[in-house]
């Protein structure tokens, strides 16, 4: 299943755009908090696919009859770029139990890549729903690494991956990798470039989020 965000006009529309606006882009505060907003916008969107118990709560005036989640989903995220739309989520699921992985792409002078995955540090995801938030989906290579690791090593219940900017090209390499992953994307471009940039995109985000890197 793959789920659009901008497919549908909603409050999520404005964030994105701030986020790609090159004059908004230049205060880092409210990069990361549009980032987490989206997150935010993401996480109540999947909470309507978890399974939920029926829960009675006391009130001043008597007792309620209601439905809460049976149980929180597991909150992963690529760090850093992903930390503040990570956060969205931790917003929302503010009882969850959280995921970490250090991941990133090194860039040749020919323009070629590769992955470079450096620890994972995850609770117990054995029959447990894991959402993985990573802001930008250009090739999917790094997310279909750091995913498949984790499938491989636990009996994951239900995967979730969010993402706020994709390409086409990602999103095709995600469903054929992952097929029984969902997909959830704040919006989809048509462009990647030779050296792996989604265009229009919006640029670098964890550059924009936490300043330029060596």
């Amino acid at each position: 299943m793959v789920t659009i965000l901008t497919k549908q006009n909603s409050i999520a529309n404005q964030y994105i755009t701030e986020l790609r606006d090159v004059k908004i882009q230049q205060d880092r505060m409210r990069f990361r908090r549009n980032l987490e907003r989206i997150g935010e916008v993401m996480a109540y969107e999947i909470s309507k696919t978890l399974e939920y118990r029926q829960h009675f709560v006391d009130t001043p005036l008597g007792v309620a009859d209601t439905h809460v989640p049976s149980d929180y989903p597991v909150l992963g995220t690529i760090i850093r770029a992903g930390l503040p739309f990570h956060q969205g989520f931790l917003n929302v699921f503010d009882q969850a139990d959280n995921a970490f992985i250090a991941a990133y792409r090194h860039t040749k002078k020919s323009g070629e890549f590769e992955i470079h995955k450096k620890y994972t540090n995850t609770p117990n995801l054995d029959d447990r729903v894991v959402i993985i938030a990573d802001p930008m989906l250009a090739t999917g290579r790094s997310l279909v690494l750091c995913c498949k690791d984790l499938l491989a090593d636990y009996n994951i219940k239900e995967l979730h991956i969010a993402v706020v900017i994709a390409s086409e090209e990602g999103v095709q390499h995600v469903r054929a990798f992952l097929p029984e992953a969902q997909l959830w994307i704040g919006a989809v471009d048509n462009e990647l470039t030779s050296k792996a940039y989604i265009v229009p995109g919006l640029g670098d985000a964890g550059d924009l989020a936490y300043g330029n890197k060596e």
